[in-house]
């Protein structure tokens, strides 16, 4: 291991643990009984099979959404799409799912590809702004969200919306849902579809022409097109690969975790996505375990909310923090620079 990839490790792990200590104090100022709060809070998640299962469950959304943002992220491109195309796929994908009768197996297909298409060509937009005319994919892709959230809306008001149910679509089709694997855990197969995701980056990313120059991009853009390298049309793609991983992702999560379309408003996996690829280092491999973590507080939180006095806002603020601590360019700088220079002079 390279001593900047260890550096980035060890900078990840101390955020980790001051993010902890933090939020361990405020349940130390809120809570009545802040020891068993704690203890739930660490060992609640596995304490039942189903707590287990909801951290598998909550992470493969997390995965997706982490490997969307990785991709734009490696490109040097801060875009935040994925939460808009996570909401949208899903709603259009409902469309599929309730009114076109496919076989079982074939029918899971066509949704998770129509998912991949509607989120690359959404990406497509802020990638090709950005690209073309310099425009910031930042502001446009967060412009990008409201406009698909005001869309996924009307569709869902004028065209989903089952009046026989207080808040919801009308039901997928049996043959459009994705089974449970483990029923005692609850886990669906949505998780083989999450890595089957995170084999296929690593591979676009590490060992073809595209991804390397996505690679080169994003370490220096002038060097890279100094050395051949089409810059526009490397951003492009890199949009497209990432918006269609989002697409897949909401699509996934709407017929494996819903029996109707659901969701009110954005769903926050994108914005979530953001920190994952954050502590993987925008490593593929590494999202997993990012969104394993965030998965586990997110789990303990709930946990802690329900059984004790401490509110479920506790695992926002974590990872509020783990963004600061890990997004500061200064945290840790001078260490840093000593680690660094101790490398040279070995």
């Amino acid at each position: 291991m390279s001593r900047e990839k260890s550096f980035h490790l060890l900078r990840t792990t101390v955020a980790l643990v001051i993010a902890m200590l933090a939020a361990f104090a405020v349940i130390f100022m809120v809570s009545d009984t802040p020891i068993e709060s704690i203890r739930l809070f660490i060992l609640g998640p596995f304490s039942k099979p189903r707590y287990i299962g909801n951290i598998i469950n909550t992470a493969i959304p997390l995965i997706f959404s982490g490997l969307s943002m990785a991709v734009v992220f490696q490109a040097s491109q801060f875009n935040m799409g994925a939460e808009g195309i996570f909401y949208f796929s899903g709603a259009v994908i409902s469309l599929i799912a309730i009114w076109v009768p496919l076989p079982v197996g074939v029918h899971q297909v066509v949704i998770i590809l129509a998912a991949a298409v509607i989120g690359a060509l959404i990406m497509l937009i802020p990638g090709y702004l950005k690209a073309k005319y310099g425009a910031s994919e930042l502001v446009t892709s967060l412009m990008m969200n409201s406009i698909l959230l005001g869309l996924g809306s009307y569709l869902m008001t004028r065209v989903l919306q089952d009046p026989m149910a207080s808040n919801g679509s009308y039901p997928y089709l049996d043959s459009a849902k994705i089974p449970v694997i483990i029923p005692a855990f609850k886990v669906h197969y949505g998780l083989f579809i999450a890595l089957f995701c995170v084999a296929a980056v690593y591979v676009f990313l590490y060992k073809t022409k595209w991804g390397y120059e996505i690679r080169m991009v994003g370490i220096n853009a002038k060097f890279a097109s100094y050395s051949g390298i089409n810059i526009v049309k490397t951003i492009i793609i890199a949009h497209l690969v990432s918006g269609a991983i989002a697409g897949i992702g909401g699509s996934v999560e709407s017929i494996a975790m819903h029996t109707r379309f659901e969701w009110n408003g954005l769903p926050g996996y994108g914005f979530t996505g953001a920190l994952i690829a954050m502590l993987a280092n925008n490593n593929p491999v590494s999202v997993i375990y990012a969104a394993l973590f965030v998965a586990y507080l997110s789990t303990g939180a709930d946990i802690v909310a329900r059984l004790s006095d401490v509110p479920a806002e506790m695992s926002t603020i974590l990872q509020s923090l783990i963004i600061l601590l890990i997004a500061s360019e200064r945290f840790l700088h001078s260490f840093k620079q000593r680690w660094m220079e101790r490398g040279i002079a070995k």
